[in-house]
């Protein structure tokens, strides 16, 4: 049932994108200020309480709905599972990007490529050239295809119900609201510094699988090599292992300076191999979609051997 509801909510994103703006940043966002609220004085022992108020509550609400649920028909819990999950995913939310970035590299229009991108990332990319926009939609999509993908369904694996699926989105999401806005604004004091420490810990081990898979579907020996050399000199260790590992696999440099709002950013190189474009865009596509049937198949099978050992 764990492999059914993951292929259901994947094609249900796919076909019907939710708009997580309104149905789910929305909602979190005013939890996020409604424990701000009562909560912060600025130290972290308060954040951890917030945090844990939060968390706790809702994984285990959602697992006690799924107990109920399946104790009345499987049917309910298993649809509760996937319900949980379209609201939890979100990647088809972000990839649109993505695809028209891609396709606006492929017609020459590089002004409406970098317009695109500074819409993603919220940042101005006014005078990159076509391999830079390239390049950065490609970090992009590799980082998202884990958060939004691929360690959700981590979690959604490991822990009963839809429980594991918000943990890991709701860790991920007080990471960047409180976490981040932490490390930028000094009124905020230490309040984020628990969110961004928890969601490191639950994020530490689906990483590094991510990073395996990627290398795994990809080039192997070029996917282990960077990740190996090149994944901690990357600022955020997390998406250093990602970038490095899915630039080796793919082929295609990664990193390096950008022009951003105005200015040049120095960053490390990720990945090896040649300048990226619009086809190893379309690449970046082929490589995320293997891994998830990668991640589908070893589903399979670990559900063939617990059927097999009963």
């Amino acid at each position: 049932m764990t492999l059914f509801s993951l292929i259901v909510a994947l094609l249900l994103e796919q076909l019907r994108p939710l708009p997580a703006a309104r149905f789910v940043q929305a909602p979190l966002k005013a939890i996020a200020r409604f424990l701000e609220d009562r909560f912060n004085d600025g130290e972290s022992r308060h954040g951890a309480v917030a945090w844990w108020v939060a968390v706790l509550a809702a994984c285990f609400g959602s697992a006690l709905v799924y107990c109920i649920l399946w104790h009345i028909t499987p049917l309910l819990g298993v649809l509760f599972n996937i319900l949980i999950l379209y609201l939890t995913m979100g990647f088809r939310d972000v990839s649109h990007f993505f695809t028209d970035i891609q396709l606006a590299l492929r017609m020459g229009e590089i002004p409406r490529a970098r317009q695109l991108l500074g819409d993603w990332r919220g940042r101005r990319h006014d005078e990159s050239s076509s391999s830079e926009v390239a390049r950065l939609a490609i970090e992009e999509a590799l980082v998202a295809s884990h958060r939004n993908v691929l360690g959700v369904a981590f979690w959604f694996i490991v822990l009963p119900g839809p429980s594991g699926a918000v943990l890991y989105r709701l860790a991920r999401f007080f990471d960047e609201e409180w976490g981040r806005r932490g490390q930028l604004d000094p009124d905020f004091g230490a309040f984020g510094e628990f969110a961004s420490r928890a969601f490191g810990v639950l994020d530490w081990l689906p990483v590094r699988l991510t990073a395996a898979a990627f290398s795994i579907v990809g080039d192997f020996e070029d996917g282990v090599y960077c990740w190996r050399a090149q994944a901690n000199q990357w600022k955020d260790k997390a998406s250093g292992i990602l970038l490095a590992s899915g630039g080796g696999a793919l082929g295609v440099r990664l990193g390096m300076p950008i022009h951003e709002s105005g200015e040049v950013v120095e960053r490390p190189e990720m990945g090896v191999g040649d300048e990226a474009d619009a086809d190893f865009m379309q690449s970046t596509i082929g490589l995320i979609w293997r891994t998830l049937v990668l991640v589908m198949l070893l589903l399979a099978l670990m559900g063939i051997a617990g059927w097999v050992g009963n």
